[in-house]
């Protein structure tokens, strides 16, 4: 290594006949071309490198690879979250005229910009029970371009009949676009069942410990990769390569985290549904959910580490609970190692009007629970000790 002529200046990094183990952390905002002849060869596809951050990132292009091996995909691209996911496809394959069906049980920022931004730009959007093809089938228009769907419903945990709804896109010449955040691909991979675009909050259970703020996307047209980047790249829909390194990390003990999580709702759920002061509960895995039959030919089986239930009372017992479960996080995320439990009607679904809620079932006594790797008997323990206290 040379000897420094500047400290202000940048010092290369030293070479090495061995390489690091780990990701190297890259948050270099810019990098350094060798000619403008150099720089118009990576701008024309002539050769590989990076420019500008904003563009794209080593940290990124590491994480979509690994995302997309889980899914099935290629060139994936990661964005600064979920919802830049969301807006990235939007935004880069619509425009004024067009329609966009979405499922009614979309996660709450998701129907916001169905109801608000997209119509503003003059793009429309209507929602049907993705539960029901006939109903979505229903609400196709000549005019539809996308429809925009989640495999499991953010938060009462719906499982949209997606084969019939796939057949449904194709025959209308529209987008399938599919949320796999709840399920992940360790449940579910959304390629195979006909989706055009995949998206994830990698915010969630992907990384996976609440430390960061991500989405990912990806599509089985590169065209329409090529649409969506350069409307993510313009609109700066830019993610951290700290928070990009992070998320890596977080994927290696993806499986194993999911897999235990998995393990706990199943039983955190069963002891829910059996506590008198429980309305009911909702959870794939068990036999009373409305769609348990779609459980093992679209998820192998899987339930997830999601668990929903309805308190028997309103606010007040809403608000003894979170009071006597301390120990249980009350925070509006999911996908954290520990558990964390979040209530819709003050929250992720609060822009709606009580009667939207009452529609989707979100009473002020729905309560979803993101079950975290704990161990199972002191989760059921807290739970219990907690619904007790409300009962008394």
């Amino acid at each position: 290594m040379k000897k420094p002529t500047s400290i202000v200046r940048r010092t290369p990094v030293p070479a090495s006949s061995s390489t690091p183990v780990v990701t190297p952390l890259m948050p270099s905002v810019v990098y350094r071309s060798e000619t403008p002849d150099a720089l118009d060869a990576q701008y024309e596809g002539q050769a590989s490198g990076y420019t500008y951050a904003r563009e794209g990132h080593p940290n990124a292009d590491v994480l979509a690879a690994k995302i997309d091996m889980l899914e099935g995909a290629e060139g994936g691209l990661i964005t600064g979250s979920g919802m830049a996911a969301v807006t990235a496809v939007m935004m880069g394959l619509l425009k004024a005229g067009d329609h966009v069906l979405g499922g009614n049980q979309l996660y709450g920022r998701c129907l916001r910009m169905m109801a608000e931004e997209l119509p503003r730009l003059g793009i429309a959007t209507s929602l049907a029970d993705p539960t029901d093809a006939a109903a979505m089938k229903a609400a196709i228009r000549p005019e539809t371009r996308l429809i925009l769907i989640e495999a499991v419903s953010n938060p009462t945990l719906r499982i949209a009949d997606l084969d019939a709804i796939a057949e449904i896109a194709k025959e209308a010449g529209a987008l399938l676009v599919v949320d796999n955040t709840f399920t992940t691909p360790r449940a579910l991979k959304p390629f195979d069942h006909g989706a055009d675009i995949v998206i994830h909050s990698v915010t969630k259970l992907l990384a996976g410990h609440s430390d960061v703020t991500l989405g990912y996307v990806a599509t089985r047209d590169p065209e329409l990769r090529a649409q969506i980047a350069v409307t993510a790249i313009t609109l700066g829909l830019t993610p951290s390569p700290f928070d990009c390194w992070l998320a890596e990390r977080g994927l290696h003990s993806f499986e194993l985290r999911f897999d235990r999580a998995q393990s706990n709702a199943a039983r955190l759920a069963d002891a829910l549904a059996a506590h008198p002061a429980v309305a009911h509960v909702l959870y794939p895995g068990r036999a009373d959910h409305p769609d348990h039959a779609s459980v093992a030919p679209l998820f192998g089986g899987q339930g997830g580490n999601m668990v929903s239930f309805v308190l028997k009372g309103g606010r007040a017992e809403a608000n003894a609970l979170t009071k006597a479960a301390p120990q249980i996080a009350f925070a509006p995320t999911l996908g954290d190692v520990a558990t964390t439990l979040s209530h819709p009607a003050s929250s992720s679904h609060r822009a709606l009007t009580p009667g939207g809620r009452e529609a989707l079932g979100i009473t002020e006594g729905f309560f979803r629970v993101s079950v975290g790797i704990e161990d199972p008997d002191l989760l059921i323990e807290e739970f219990t000790a907690a619904l007790d206290a409300v009962a008394g």
